[in-house]
């Protein structure tokens, strides 16, 4: 399978676990009170801002898969500045606001199999983004791969 397809594939089991996150039915595992509500809205509200910054601090560099494209710079500022897959860590957080108020056992293994597979696509790019950029490998040993200071690379 090519870096392409691969990279394909992991957007759309992305999209489909946050489908399922979003669609499945709710339960009753906890109760949701408006304490859990309005964390629930505050962290979606949290993931959108941060996948929006990330978004816009690629810039030209954005593609739909985690394969670099050939013309692009690779981007240490702003978003990037603090963690090295601030989409991801952006997804982590609205898949988070959207399984809280969920109370089902179903959403909740969507969700982790969710943080499973951004972890995995986080480093199935940075292998790509190490022999695109020869200087990534520096600039992962300051930042962390998804959650700040956690996953540098040594």
């Amino acid at each position: 399978m090519s870096n392409k397809s691969k990279g394909v594939y992991l957007v759309v089991v992305q999209f489909v676990l946050l489908g399922a996150i979003v669609f499945l039915p709710h339960g009753d595992l906890w109760s949701v009170s408006e304490i859990v509500g309005t964390f629930s809205f505050v962290v979606l509200l949290l993931g959108f801002v941060i996948t929006l910054l990330g978004i816009i601090s690629l810039g030209s560099s954005l593609t739909a898969t985690p394969v670099p494209k050939h013309n692009a710079v690779l981007r240490t500022s702003g978003m990037y500045a603090i963690v090295r897959h601030p989409i991801y860590l952006g997804l982590i957080l609205i898949g988070l606001g959207l399984t809280l108020p969920a109370g089902s056992v179903l959403t909740l293994v969507s969700y982790g199999l969710l943080i499973f597979l951004l972890s995995y696509k986080a480093r199935f790019e940075e292998q790509l983004l190490i022999a695109h950029f020869p200087q990534y490998r520096a600039y992962a040993s300051r930042v962390g791969r998804i959650i700040p200071l956690v996953g540098r690379l040594h």
